[in-house]
């Protein structure tokens, strides 16, 4: 049976950055997918501007920038066609440079990095469908599944890591996944094209019965995803549902006046769902397998990417130690734990207020008239700022304050804000 240092499941983001974080320092590391690439998934195509960062370290963004990528200026938010604010990233002083996203089609990035690691040491092994954990007192010491020739395989490995997403087999043979219930959300995304946007954002319009994201991606292209409640769909079926809704908005209907979708519409259910960490040793988490909140703030890739950063840190520890228990291994998720909660907490009350639809109004006209507040909260959902700037009592006081004053007049000057988070990415 072949043995390895670490076997990774899942050739997406957070497995090909695992690898390639991984193989950087020398393991002999294996990655197992499931698919043959290229192939698509849905997702808003939006990456945080501190990926850039991870990226480079990755030695990925070079080739990302030879596709000349779309770069998005900052994000607008409309709450049910009633205010509006726009705001780019603000500067960030570490970073010498103006912040942008990323906007690039998941087919095109996935494809790229998996490339990348296919030039590396990793051995990349495609077709290789994982169904079980192999155990030795009780910690994951490899895996077991069938290849495309439906030929079964067992291999092995000092630790296992798992970016295998909302379906990984962590979370089906653990049982580690709950989901949100009755609440939850579907997500429905296409591509459109004939689309003249009015400029190079992420555009976020909030209104009955859900919200959208648009994100160019291409010349006269967009990306539009439609996150809804679950019991949405009728039975008009589908695309129409989609379509209909996305066009009852009157501002997403001037949008992408002209416009049509190019492909069936695609459907991701139960959005958010929460991970309870593996009690067993052996085993590492990253990705979206770790768990994932309504994707209003756009963060998914980059939380991916950091992740696994986080992780193949731990797992040189681990190894170096030869030490792969549970308690060992609970350090990661402490670390991740300690990383993500204020952003995920942020996340959660967006989403509160984003379904109260008089609150999420002034809200919004709040923030159009105090730009410095919309700026902080811009540059979290960049992940350059930390999130804990927006999640405090002073944050709140100050909107109260401009909600109860009916707003001052912008700032001359746009501050300048620290990126500490971008300065602590290197483990």
């Amino acid at each position: 049976m072949k043995s390895y240092d670490i076997i990774i499941i899942g050739g997406g983001p957070a497995g090909t950055s695992a690898a390639l974080f991984l193989a950087k320092k020398g393991y002999q590391v294996a990655l197992l997918e499931q698919s043959r690439f290229p192939r698509d998934k849905v997702c808003g195509e939006f990456i945080s501007p501190a990926a850039d960062a991870i990226f480079s370290e990755l030695g990925v963004l070079e080739a990302i920038e030879s596709l000349h990528p779309l770069r998005l200026k900052g994000v607008v938010v409309s709450a049910y066609e009633q205010s509006v604010f726009q705001r780019d990233y603000p500067p960030a002083l570490e970073a010498g440079r103006q912040m942008t996203s990323l906007s690039v089609e998941r087919m095109v990035l996935d494809h790229l990095m998996l490339d990348r690691v296919r030039q590396s040491p990793v051995e990349v092994k495609e077709g290789f469908k994982v169904t079980d954990f192999l155990f030795d007192n009780g910690r994951v010491c490899g895996v077991s599944g069938r290849d495309e020739s439906k030929t079964e395989f067992k291999l092995k490995a000092r630790i296992v890591v798992d970016a295998g997403g909302r379906n990984s087999i962590s979370l089906r043979r653990l049982n580690l996944k709950s989901d949100s219930g009755r609440n939850g959300k579907i997500a429905f995304a296409a591509h459109w094209e004939g689309v003249r946007l009015p400029g190079n954002y992420c555009y976020m319009h909030i209104s009955r019965p859900g919200y959208t994201g648009i994100a160019p991606t291409g010349e006269g292209r967009v990306n539009v995803v439609l996150v809804a409640d679950r019991k949405c769909p009728s039975v008009s079926g589908v695309d129409v549902f989609y379509r209909q809704t996305v066009l009852g908005n009157s501002l997403r209907r001037d949008m992408l006046c002209g416009g049509e979708p190019v492909e069936k519409v695609r459907i991701v259910d139960s959005l958010s769902y929460s991970v309870r960490p593996p009690q067993c040793g052996g085993l590492l988490l990253v990705g979206d397998a770790t768990g994932f909140v309504d994707p209003f703030t756009g963060e998914g890739i980059y939380l991916s990417l950091r992740s696994s950063q986080l992780a193949a840190g731990m797992v040189a520890r681990a190894l170096d130690a030869s030490d792969f228990s549970k308690d060992w291994l609970a350090n990661y998720d402490r670390l991740r734990r300690q990383e993500f909660y204020k952003k995920i907490l942020l996340s959660r009350i967006l989403q509160r207020l984003i379904y109260s639809p008089s609150l999420c109004i002034r809200v919004v006209k709040t923030l159009a008239r105090q730009q410095e507040l919309a700026g902080l909260l811009v540059g979290v959902i960049g992940d350059y700022v930390p999130a804990g700037q927006v999640v405090s009592f002073g944050y709140l006081m100050r909107l109260l304050s401009g909600w109860l004053a009916g707003g001052s007049a912008p700032s001359p000057s746009d501050p300048v804000v620290s990126q500490p988070q971008v300065s602590r990415l290197k483990n």
